[in-house]
């Protein structure tokens, strides 16, 4: 070393213990499937993933209440691992969604009743669809229980996503997330084949965007010689030139984020893939997956890009308008449930961008105003538990073949079961924006956000889009209370405890913030800005 002296890395392990809890369950959870007996893996796997999920949420709380001031008043927080994690308001704030949607989506993934004792995922993956190796498996009541540790580890990477300060870390965070949702999206117990085309067009068209992503990286670091965002937003404010670069850097990087949020045109995975894939897996990639992409844009954009913002701001209010015309137009021509919940999920992606553009600091801001970041985290919120609840809703109403996707079926519930259809009913007209229902409460957080901007533009777009939206939502409510039965009619199986909790957590949350949103509005705004 010719005399040079070696400098440990100063890491701040209490700022970034959440992480490790998860990540630590998650290398538990892959010890447990080498060593535990099959009988007991099932049980000791759902403990394992409970217990570290929700040690890692009040771990989140006990960080942010710890959180020192950065002296501007409004932003709280630290950077560790050398400027590759920043830990501040809005990555507490998000950490603890992710989390707490996340604690939900394991009662899912752990429900067995509605399948006659087993999981709704594939005894033997390796099994091909149709051999005797899979119908041996299914005699045997197998269970692939590698599922809990793969989510753990998806878990982990969408919150080192939305708290990464550079762009490396931030491609380590992307993939990390990505693999185990692959995975995920092509083990479903029945329809195995459409389960495995679900994960193989995912997985193809992900490694495209991963591809834009990459390039995108070298673009911005051959502009501003650093990958740290800091650094990038410093060589902007100092341009006086090589904006081919920037520009066609940011162009390449928001390929792959927008492809993660599913927003159009990178959205033509979404309704396949949701479709496809088991459905507690639906639920948990368009929950979490969907706040993980979110923080991670608007860090990437406010941080690094926030001084090239008369740049892409264009882009981002093209792309707003396109993904609330195609999600909502296309959704109103859909006869499958998940994919017409799919379509919605695109929708609800352009609706949240609207708020993307709106006034950016807090000081900018008159009375009763909201920042984008406040009034985005919100609308995460109430999306989170509002599709949560509902994809919880569609896996009990079933038939001889398992979960009775299609439309049709769906006729005539609110005669076979008035609470469910209630229910369902309450998670439809909260994402058609109905007041007194959360989704009310976000829709006015992100278009107020966006006129004080002078976005209105957008938002008559939004309003006219959320109208179009409330057709293809009502139409089911009317489904299930005016039309009369198709054949047999549906059939509404009874659910463990496990998922009547995420139920009745969804609805609860809906309602809620639909008529007191005032705590978690104050805990937005409380996480103050992104650190720089």
């Amino acid at each position: 070393m010719n005399g040079a002296e070696f400098t440990a890395p100063s890491v701040e392990y209490s700022l970034i213990l959440p992480l490790l809890v998860v990540f630590g369950a998650a290398v538990v959870g892959v010890l447990v499937e080498a060593f535990a007996p099959r009988r007991l893996r099932l049980p000791v796997q759902i403990a394992l993933s409970l217990t570290a999920l929700l040690t890692a949420f009040v771990v989140t709380v006990l960080v942010g209440l710890n959180l020192e001031e950065r002296g501007d008043g409004r932003a709280r927080g630290a950077i560790t691992l050398e400027g590759a994690i920043a830990v501040d308001g809005p990555s507490i704030f998000l950490w603890g969604l992710v989390l707490l949607l996340s604690s939900a989506s394991v009662l899912l993934f752990a429900e067995r009743r509605l399948e006659g004792g087993v999981t709704a995922f594939a005894g033997q993956a390796a099994a091909l669809p149709g051999t005797d190796a899979e119908r041996e498996a299914s005699s045997k009541g197998l269970e692939q229980t590698e599922v809990f540790p793969l989510m753990l580890f998806a878990v982990g990477g969408m919150m080192l996503f939305l708290a990464s300060n550079d762009l490396l870390t931030l491609f380590v965070a992307l993939e990390i997330l990505s693999l185990p949702l692959y995975l995920l999206c092509g083990l479903a117990r029945r329809r195995r084949l459409l389960s495995q085309e679900a994960a193989l067009k995912y997985f193809m068209l992900g490694a495209f965007s991963s591809g834009f992503f990459v390039y995108g990286i070298a673009l911005v670091y051959g502009y501003a010689g650093s990958m740290n965002f800091a650094d990038i937003s410093t060589a902007i404010s100092g341009r006086i030139g090589g904006d081919a670069l920037l520009l066609g850097g940011i162009a390449l990087i928001s390929v792959g984020l927008l492809f993660k949020v599913g927003a159009a045109p990178f959205h033509a995975w979404t309704p396949d893939v949701y479709q496809g894939a088991p459905t507690a897996v639906t639920a948990f990639m368009a929950a979490c997956t969907k706040v993980a992409a979110f923080g991670a844009l608007l860090r990437l954009f406010y941080v690094a890009f926030g001084g090239a913002r008369v740049d892409w701001e264009p882009m981002i209010w093209i792309v707003a308008i396109l993904t609330m015309v195609v999600g909502s137009v296309l959704a109103l021509t859909q006869t499958d449930v998940k994919r017409m919940l799919a379509y919605s999920s695109i929708a609800h992606a352009g609706f949240i961008l609207v708020g993307f553009v709106g006034a950016q600091q807090l000081g900018d801001l008159g009375p009763g105003q909201l920042s984008s970041l406040e009034a985005v985290m919100f609308y995460l919120v109430t999306y989170g538990f509002m599709t949560l609840g509902a994809f919880a809703v569609v896996t009990v109403v079933r038939d001889s073949g398992g979960e009775a996707t299609d439309l049709s079926r769906w006729a005539g519930l609110g005669k076979e079961s008035p609470m469910v259809a209630g229910v369902f009913a309450v998670f439809l007209l909260g994402m058609a924006g109905i007041p007194l229902t959360s989704g009310f409460i976000g829709k006015w957080a992100v278009f107020s956000s966006a006129l004080s901007a002078g976005a209105w533009p957008l938002v008559v777009v939004g309003v006219l889009m959320s109208a179009v939206a409330a057709f293809f939502y009502i139409r089911v409510i009317v489904l299930m209370y005016f039309s009369d039965p198709v054949g047999e009619g549906p059939s509404v199986a009874t659910p463990s405890v496990l998922t009547t909790i995420v139920i009745a957590v969804g609805f609860a949350a809906t309602v809620a913030l639909g008529i007191v949103p005032g705590p978690v509005l104050d805990l937005a705004a409380a996480a103050g800005e992104f650190i720089r």
